[in-house]
């Protein structure tokens, strides 16, 4: 079976209206809902994981060991870094890295040992892709952006690459498909609560549009 992780609250509303699902129509894990539908005549087991590393991972553990799952494909939104992609786009990455867990002021960013390389090959479309780096915490801070600018991340999001490490781990296949739903801007061109309110608005306005550009344009072709 196909897991399909969701981890942000409104990621899950658009997903439940994309199949038209009702709340009191999923069960309950630990972690969050979940339901199975068939989609392109695969059995598919669609859960929400909640945001940030340790809940994300702990369910990706938790759904592999209850339903022996194959492979899980991670969708929603990201953060973007590489201004040469625009809100909207999707990117598929071929390399997921823990950004977060290193002493910057005297480590390299970025260890190996907590990086995931991404098989891509069975895709046979063209698509974006790059490096999607994942913290504990949201891409706000000006500084932040400029240091991942400077380690080649293309995307940044809260889950996803502690979600590849679990799948690694288990040799269980991943596949992540992330929207850029907003990009962090200057904050001392304001205030950082202004910055950080505005950049917050925009997720939240993208993330339908997102949702159902993944469903649309890219689970159907991959699925």
């Amino acid at each position: 079976m196909i897991g399909i992780s969701i981890a942000e609250s409104n990621e899950w509303e658009e997903t439940l209206k994309y199949l038209n699902k009702k709340h009191d129509e999923c069960l309950n894990s630990p972690y969050g809902e979940y339901f199975q539908v068939k989609y392109n005549d695969k059995d598919l087991l669609i859960y929400r994981c909640y945001v940030r590393k340790v809940a994300s991972a702990a369910c990706t553990q938790y759904m592999i060991d209850k339903f022996n799952l194959e492979k899980i494909i991670v969708i929603g939104t990201c953060a973007g870094v590489d201004h040469k992609f625009k809100q909207h786009d999707i990117i598929i990455p071929n390399k997921a890295v823990q950004y977060d867990c290193t002493v910057r002021e005297t480590e390299p960013l970025i260890k190996e040992k907590f990086n995931v390389d991404i098989d891509l090959s069975s895709l046979n479309f063209e698509f974006n892709t790059g490096i999607l780096g994942t913290a504990d915490k949201p891409l706000v801070m000006w500084n932040d952006y400029l240091i991942l600018k400077d380690n080649d991340i293309t995307v940044v999001d809260t889950e996803a690459a502690g979600i590849a490490y679990v799948c690694k781990m288990n040799n269980v296949k991943i596949l992540i498909i992330k929207g850029i739903s907003d990009f962090p801007t200057n904050e001392n061109e304001s205030t950082k609560e202004l910055s950080h309110e505005e950049q917050y608005n925009i997720f939240i306005k993208n993330i339908p549009i997102i949702m159902n550009k993944i469903f649309n344009d890219y689970l159907t072709k991959i699925v």
